[in-house]
């Protein structure tokens, strides 16, 4: 019944989409629709050639790995056979502020598949309360596991994710783990689907080079419709950016949600003090340690290092979204300052190890993360400024090119397999807009950060004089840049 109401509502959603969409259609003059017309409808898309083939290029590459390449890695590994068994698995949970029923979840499932994978297994555990443990022990006693599968606790300070990681690591490494054993890195909100440790371990046997690897993600999200929907866009998009990046073995991020290292990239020190004590040198804002990030600290790491990352895409987890704020607007700007300035500092010394190690596409897309904030605006401002000086027809033929692209974006991902929406084109639009202004506001402020869910906050100790340097410089220099990009746009158009 609720499958019914569901499809109801989703089929009621479209239908006005659409419908919204052929009004506004209707409400055009004819000469949109001429080819020969000088505002021909397409024309305005000359402003995205570089977005929709970045996209583009993103989307094919995505389905030739999930559609061609991934099925010919799974069917080489399933060959392989017990030969590709690890010598042991290490699941590595950390848990800080997660309320009782997800953390039951978490670990049960967690539990489950230290039994079910029928590999040697241990379950280490990074808490920070006496409760989280005790829950974890009902489990386990109900579970019962077999010897073979044994439990570790890592008792911590609540002084972030980077130290429960950097102390779980060092626990393993306690383990003396061989080059065989493989290491599970889980987030305290990720219920693990049953089977996803066997579907991710034979790859570390098939692909030599390959240090670390994450899989995909569904979600269920504790808030509104409109914050569901908003999740469940992201992890569709980012099935087929991993997808993509996938084919190159250069996935960008080795997500803490649910990543699997081998057990000497784990245990080696300099990998632990990368994760642990990242830091970033910065000409104007000085030396500052990174708070969040941990995944782009990996990764970083692992390029570092000289490995390549990979994507299992039919190795699933199911995460519990517990968005920050109850409004919709608050959250996803709050979700989008960690993410977007997580990305951004990682990004400019990565460009610095260069295309040798990177390759040249890789090298292009971390390129493209540092000007789409601002081609991602070039439209809307463009049709603003245009309706002014001109005719407010502009703005309505932009608006009607926004919901055709965006109806077909949102369609496209249908080959994720991730759920659409009728709420999708909006807020594929909302992202590419907001997003826009967080990542030029975040951009010129990189040393502020702060977890969503813990109070930690990065505090450096700076003078007065330079804390009122770094804020006043970080003012002047947005100032400066999003004057000059206006200005460069109201003298073109």
């Amino acid at each position: 019944m609720d499958g019914l109401v569901r499809g109801l509502r989703e089929g009621a959603g479209w239908l006005f989409y659409c419908t919204a969409l052929m009004l506004l259609a209707l409400a055009m003059p004819e000469t949109i629709f001429d080819p020969e017309s000088k505002d021909f409808l397409l024309l305005l898309g000359v402003v995205g050639i570089w977005r929709y083939s970045m996209g583009a290029i993103h989307y094919v590459r995505g389905l030739v790995f999930l559609y061609l390449v991934f099925p010919y890695y799974r069917w080489q590994a399933r060959k392989l056979g017990a030969a590709a068994d690890p010598s042991q698995v290490f699941l590595l949970v950390t848990s800080f502020r997660i309320d009782a029923l997800t953390t039951a979840q978490v670990y049960r499932s967690v539990i489950e598949e230290a039994i079910e994978c029928g590999y040697p297994a241990t379950v280490v555990c990074s808490l920070v309360e006496l409760s989280d443990e005790l829950l974890i022990k009902s489990l386990w006693s109900k579970l019962n596991p077999p010897p073979r599968v044994k439990l570790d606790f890592v008792r911590i300070a609540g002084t972030g994710k980077r130290d429960g990681l950097a102390y779980g690591f060092r626990a393993i490494s306690r383990h003396l783990p061989d080059d065989a054993a493989v290491v599970a890195v889980v987030d305290g909100d990720t219920v693990l689907s049953p089977g996803v440790v066997r579907k991710t371990m034979p790859y570390f046997k098939l692909l030599p080079r390959v240090g670390g690897l994450t899989t995909n993600e569904f979600c269920e999200v504790r808030g509104s419709y409109l914050m569901s929907e908003w999740h469940k866009l992201r992890f569709a998009q980012r099935h087929i950016n991993m997808a993509s990046m996938g084919l190159s073995k250069r996935v960008l991020t080795l997500t803490g949600r649910m990543s699997v290292f081998r057990a000497r990239v784990v245990t080696n020190p300099g990998f632990i003090a990368d994760v642990e004590s990242d830091a970033l040198d910065h000409w104007r804002l000085g030396r500052f340690k990174f708070l969040t990030g941990d995944d782009k600290s990996s990764w970083y790491s692992l390029m570092r290092l000289g490995y390549d990352t990979f994507y299992v895409p039919d190795a699933a987890i199911n995460t519990v979204e517990h968005p920050p704020e109850r409004s919709f607007f608050k959250a996803s700007r709050k979700l989008m300052f960690r993410w977007y300035g997580n990305n951004l500092r990682q990004n400019s010394r990565a460009l610095h190890l260069g295309p040798r190690r990177l390759g040249w596409f890789t090298s292009l897309v971390l390129f493209d993360q540092r000007v789409s904030m601002w081609t991602s605006l070039l439209g809307p401002l463009v049709a603003i400024i245009a309706s002014i000086k001109y005719s407010i027809v502009f703005l309505l033929i932009y608006l009607l090119w926004i919901g055709f692209t965006r109806l077909l974006l949102s369609l496209l991902l249908l080959a994720s397999g991730h759920h659409v929406g009728p709420a999708y084109p909006l807020i594929l639009y909302y992202n590419q807009v907001v997003g826009a202004m967080v990542k030029i506001y975040v951009f010129f402020r990189l040393d502020r950060q702060s977890w969503t869910r813990q109070p930690t906050k990065l505090d450096r100790g700076l003078q007065r004089f330079q804390l009122w340097f770094n804020s006043w410089s970080s003012r002047a220099m947005t100032f400066s840049a999003v004057s000059v990009f206006l200005a460069v746009l109201v003298s073109v158009v």
